[in-house]
C-alpha cells in the first residue's frame, strides 16, 4: 500500500470554502480513482493561515498513476486553485506503508 501526502495553505478566511471545493474536486477525485484505499483531509489553522495536508491511500504505484499521471509525484491541481492557494506544494511525497493497526 502506498500513502500519499500533498500539503497547501490559504487565507484563514477562505478556509472553509477552500474546503468545500476541495471535497468537491480533489477529495471526490481521489475516492472515484480505481485503487484508492481512502482520504483524510487534513486541517490546522494557525494565525491568519489555514494548513491543509491531503492524505491518501492506495493500493500500488499504478493506482496513484491512474489519478496523478505518469508522473504521479507531481501535485494534481483544479481549476480554482490559484484563487485560493497562498502556498503549494509542487510534489506530492510518497511512502511506502509498512504498518496498519485498524
Amino acid at each position: 500500500m502506498i500513502a500519499r501526502i500533498w500539503k497547501g495553505a490559504v487565507r484563514r478566511a477562505d478556509g472553509d470554502r477552500y474546503a468545500q471545493y476541495m471535497m468537491e474536486t480533489g477529495v471526490a477525485g481521489y475516492a472515484k480513482t480505481p485503487g484508492n484505499r481512502g482520504v483524510w483531509m487534513l486541517r490546522r489553522d494557525s494565525g491568519d493561515r489555514a494548513e491543509f495536508v491531503m492524505f491518501t491511500l492506495w493500493d500500488s504505484f499504478d493506482a496513484v498513476k491512474a489519478f496523478a499521471g505518469e508522473d504521479y509525484q507531481t501535485a494534481v491541481y483544479y481549476p480554482e486553485d490559484d484563487r485560493y492557494l497562498i502556498e503549494r506544494d509542487p510534489v506530492a511525497t510518497h511512502y511506502q506503508v509498512e504498518t496498519v493497526v485498524p
